[in-house]
């Protein structure tokens, strides 16, 4: 079944504004700790809702903490910690999405969902403008922090895995719920790794960009995005949804382009291209593939 366009619509919508995310975060970074800006945000999507929405049915506390704790924690705590150990938010939203292939990999090995040859051809287009990216990039980055990022990026295709395997029919209360387990992870991982130190801001008064960082990722990125992706996740194969996160880098140049001035060079353009052309051959894999049989049965006819 080929993606509706309707939900391509929203699927392509939700990664732009994850892209915009990250120069919301920059914000956010201004005045508040990263560690307790994250807590910050999965708490508000925790509370108050969940004293209002029940627990979504027929999902056990276990699996919304799994969840909870791998999304929390494994993905979002540990690209702010691969920030802080000097990851540059641009190469940490590149990097992230290394979990586009992660998703697609576990959607074979686990699900029995197929790659075809035409798959394999947008992988490599994808790949391809991601690596232009990060080799031709001035920005300095840590190995540390890239490892880091790369586990976010595992953990995000677990998540995926498990939208897949549980098929949540309350998608908005699974993601408040989940987010109820998110926060004590959170919170034991920046204690361990920093103490109170980073509560100590709180103290100072939360400026008005935090407010709004904590409001736009708490509502807008997590509780409004998540509900889409999981839901296309739900519904789609792995090999229809994971590519469109590849999305996000594009879309958090352009912002950056926008609101912090960053200039796009000639380069980053390309990689922008070959991404988007990986993406476009994912998501009309079974025209093109339907079209590559088509000739190949009229070659053998021939023979």
């Amino acid at each position: 079944m080929s993606m509706n366009r309707r939900d391509l619509f929203f699927g392509v919508m939700v990664t732009v504004l994850w892209g915009c995310n990250f120069s919301v975060i920059e914000l956010g970074l201004e005045s508040l700790d990263p560690y307790l800006l994250t807590l910050l945000r999965f708490t508000f999507c925790a509370f108050p809702l969940v004293f209002f929405v029940r627990r979504p049915a027929g999902i056990s506390y276990w699996v919304l903490g799994v969840y909870g704790t791998l999304f929390g924690a494994g993905l979002w705590w540990m690209v702010n910690f691969a920030m802080y150990k000097g990851l540059s938010p641009g190469m940490s939203s590149v990097f992230l999405q290394f979990s586009a292939f992660f998703t697609i990999g576990w959607g074979a090995l686990v699900l029995g969902e197929r790659i075809t040859p035409v798959h394999v051809c947008g992988v490599l287009f994808a790949l391809g403008g991601l690596m232009l990216i990060l080799l031709f990039n001035d920005e300095a980055s840590t190995s540390f922090g890239i490892f880091l990022v790369l586990v976010a990026a595992l953990a995000w295709s677990l998540c995926n895995l498990l939208v897949k395997l549980r098929k949540p029919a309350e998608m908005m209360a699974f993601i408040i719920w989940s987010s109820l387990f998110s926060v004590p992870a959170i919170l034991v991982l920046t204690l361990m790794t920093q103490g109170f130190e980073p509560f100590a801001g709180l103290a100072k008064g939360l400026a008005w960009g935090a407010v709004f960082s904590i409001a736009f990722q708490s509502y807008i990125t997590t509780l409004l995005g998540y509900l889409v992706w999981n839901n296309l996740m739900k519904k789609y194969t792995a090999a229809q949804v994971a590519p469109l996160s590849l999305l996000v880098p594009v879309s958090g140049l352009l912002a950056s382009h926008v609101f912090y001035g960053e200039e796009l060079s000639a380069l980053q353009g390309a990689a922008i291209g070959l991404i988007l052309i990986g993406i476009a051959i994912f998501l009309n894999a079974g025209a093109l593939q339907a079209k590559l049989a088509g000739r190949q049965g009229v070659q053998e006819g021939r023979l």
